[in-house]
């Protein structure tokens, strides 16, 4: 998995990182179109057309390859939402795999952050580089998570700026700290999934 969430990331990595909030506008690869062509087809009601999107997709390809790590039966149960014309019930679900992207590559980045020997000038590009790929998936579903579990939803941008300032430090000690909002970002995120199930929407 390791290995995955390497290869993941650096096919995901863009130049600079910018303030997530509202400056920070990550560039989309295959996954991130395909999740809004389906997206977009279900608030339009075209559940037929976001099933055949689902299903001869980058996203789904990538949900299967995945599915390890991610809770049973996910794959399938995006799949009968859409069969079924349930919205919402599309909604969690690939709220819950992008949330799961992000916990995965909180996590891998964390691991690399803890190797002793790293400078300070290492600690920031290896950083910012899973920031900017963490961003760009759950950028996607914030407001999927924010109407379900605001706190959460605030927890993680917290932690994200938090993240990008030690980025941007100067001194070693604060580049050190680094890792701490990683692992927020992953334990929030964990949790998330796992509760997934029981937080309905709020305006719902």
């Amino acid at each position: 998995m390791r290995l995955a969430a390497l290869a993941l990331l650096l096919a995901l990595a863009t130049p600079a990182l910018a303030h997530h909030v509202g400056a920070y506008t990550p560039r989309d690869n295959e996954i991130t179109i395909n999740f809004k062509q389906i997206k977009f087809s279900a608030q339009a009601q075209k559940f037929a057309v976001a099933l055949k999107l689902y299903e001869d997709g980058a996203l789904r390809r990538e949900l299967r390859k995945r599915a390890p790590a991610l809770p049973a039966g996910l794959e399938a149960s995006i799949r009968g939402a859409l069969t079924a014309g349930d919205g919402a019930a599309v909604e969690a679900g690939l709220m819950v795999f992008f949330a799961a992207l992000a916990r995965e590559l909180a996590l891998e980045a964390d691991r690399q952050l803890g190797a002793a020997t790293l400078s300070r000038e290492a600690r920031a590009a290896i950083g910012q580089r899973f920031l900017e790929a963490m961003w760009r998936y759950y950028n996607l579903v914030d407001f999927a998570v924010s109407s379900r579990d605001n706190k959460s939803s605030t927890a993680v941008r917290l932690a994200f700026d938090e993240a990008e300032g030690y980025v941007k430090a100067t001194s070693a000690a604060e580049a050190d700290k680094l890792r701490e909002p990683l692992r927020r970002i992953a334990q929030v995120l964990s949790t998330l999934i796992d509760t997934s199930s029981a937080l309905p929407r709020r305006d719902s």
